[in-house]
């Protein structure tokens, strides 16, 4: 795939730089490291293209900040998210920006290779807008009406207690309803969940 298999590795904690480098580097890709958002943002335009790997939590500018800067310069560069402090609110905002995953630290090697191949797979794919969101509707097909009011609510980025107060259900039928829907949709993650569910146009109110 030559440079398109290149990843661009943001992250201010050197010893991860060099961890997920090497594991990156082990795995067939080729890696370019970078200790902060805005010295990336820098030479942006220069970059060979590739899957961005991008740490939420770093000075000067975190990773929403420096996802928010790619997408008003046009950048269109698939991006997969790392944060040791992840939750509904965050993987809603990274999701509706564009991240193609939201991965919590500490990560399995696999679960980290999984996002960056789908990354490229959705750089390869010439698949347009209508079309993904019929595919996602397709697979929404699945949800019985309340797993779908669930789903809404989660992609609005309403944490479970809230979901279940609008809904007039208790929290723990809540958890419940996500779990099915993880298994009906196949998701591995809330990250794909929401992924299905953004394609399909849910949560467009405001959380």
């Amino acid at each position: 795939m030559g440079d398109r298999r290149l990843i661009h590795l943001i992250d201010d904690d050197e010893r991860v730089r060099r961890g997920t480098g090497f594991l990156l580097k082990v795995s067939g890709f080729t890696v370019r490291s970078w200790s902060s958002g805005v010295e990336f943002l820098k030479q942006v335009r220069q970059l060979q293209p590739g899957c961005i790997l991008l740490d939420i939590r770093m000075p000067e500018m975190d990773g929403l900040e420096v996802q928010q800067a790619l997408n008003e310069r046009g950048v269109t560069l698939p991006v997969v998210l790392l944060t040791g402090h992840g939750d509904v609110e965050l993987a809603v905002r990274a999701m509706k920006a564009g991240a193609v995953d939201f991965i919590r630290k500490p990560f399995e090697d696999d679960t980290l290779l999984n996002a960056i191949e789908q990354a490229f797979t959705l750089l390869d794919s010439s698949k347009n807008v209508m079309a993904r969101a019929a595919e996602a509707e397709l697979i929404l097909g699945a949800l019985s009406e309340r797993e779908r009011e669930v789903l809404d609510g989660l992609a609005r980025g309403f944490p479970n207690k809230t979901v279940a107060y609008d809904l007039g259900i208790s929290p723990r039928t809540v958890e419940v309803h996500r779990a099915n829907i993880m298994a009906k949709l196949r998701a591995r993650s809330l990250a794909e969940a929401l992924r299905v569910a953004f394609a399909a146009g849910m949560g467009q109110a405001e959380a």
